[in-house]
């Protein structure tokens, strides 16, 4: 039996810092929502009791290290599952690039090991598991559009944003989460985005309002150590997107854009900045 899973990347519409946490992670705002850039799973059931990766992509890992297979060991040690099984990942979306690839990866995996070892696991506890395994795994799991707080894990779903085009482009350099975060200085940061007026936005399907309303903390601190990025956020600017932002602590950049016919002058016009670039829809 296989079982075939889905896992799309995803934007930052918003993303604030409150402040730094007693046990180390900071306490964040975020608006998240998912657009049409997707690796894909395919899981084959073993009948020895092991966990097998396999991908086109020669630039990951396969073991303990992927974010997938430990799902997978995660979810078989959780509930003793003596059965194996064996992942092939189709990788589409770029790694270290603030589009939750590796994290989408892992809520994949869940799904689809619920599904191929028959557990009917509610989706609130492969979110809870999730929340082990990541900030952003909890979010991949179900997707959509939602608010997030906490550190990443407390959801509470909304509207869809008004559907638009988003034009993505990743610098060929890689960006540590962790250290990005390291050199935060919450109580340093002047000027918050609003989640209620992106809230509001999206519920009324105001687009450019949407775009207006897009803010993004770690921002400041990317650009700092990557100038790189804020120059694809000028070429994206002057090639006439309607809002540009970096999406989590980056690299990647992405353009919202409402008319079709800018798609393909961004798409070009970035290419000579940088191979990763992808123009897709937002997910509804």
């Amino acid at each position: 039996m296989k079982i075939y899973e889905k896992a799309s990347a995803k934007i930052n519409l918003l993303l604030d810092v409150l402040h730094k946490r007693e046990d180390g992670y900071h306490e964040v705002e975020m608006i998240m929502t998912m657009v049409d850039l997707a690796d894909r799973l395919e899981m084959t059931e073993l009948p020895r009791d092991t966990i097998i990766i396999s991908s086109q992509a020669g630039y990951i890992p396969l073991d303990e290290k992927n974010l997938a297979f430990q799902a997978a060991k995660l979810i078989k040690d959780r509930y003793n599952v003596r059965t194996g099984v064996y992942i092939h990942l189709d990788k589409r979306i770029p790694v270290a690039a603030g589009l939750a690839g590796g994290s989408s990866d892992a809520a994949a995996a869940l799904r689809g090991l619920n599904r191929l070892w028959k557990l009917n696991i509610p989706t609130e506890e492969l979110q809870t598991l999730g929340a082990e395994l990541g900030s952003d795994v909890p979010f991949c799991v179900t997707g959509g559009t939602a608010i997030a707080r906490g550190r990443g894990e407390k959801l509470e779903p909304i509207a869809t944003p008004p559907q638009c085009w988003v034009v993505l482009a990743k610098p060929p350099i890689h960006v540590s989460t962790q250290e990005i975060y390291g050199k935060l200085n919450a109580k340093a940061i002047s000027r918050h985005p609003s989640v209620p007026r992106m809230r509001r936005a999206i519920e009324h399907q105001q687009f450019y309002e949407m775009c207006q309303a897009m803010g993004n903390v770690l921002e400041d601190v990317t650009v700092r150590l990557y100038p790189e990025v804020r120059q694809i956020k000028e070429c994206m600017l002057r090639l006439g997107a309607d809002g540009v932002l970096m999406s989590g602590s980056g690299p990647t950049v992405f353009g919202l854009v409402a008319k079709e016919s800018k798609v393909a002058r961004l798409y070009n016009g970035l290419r000579g900045f940088c191979k990763d670039v992808y123009a897709v829809r937002m997910l509804s």
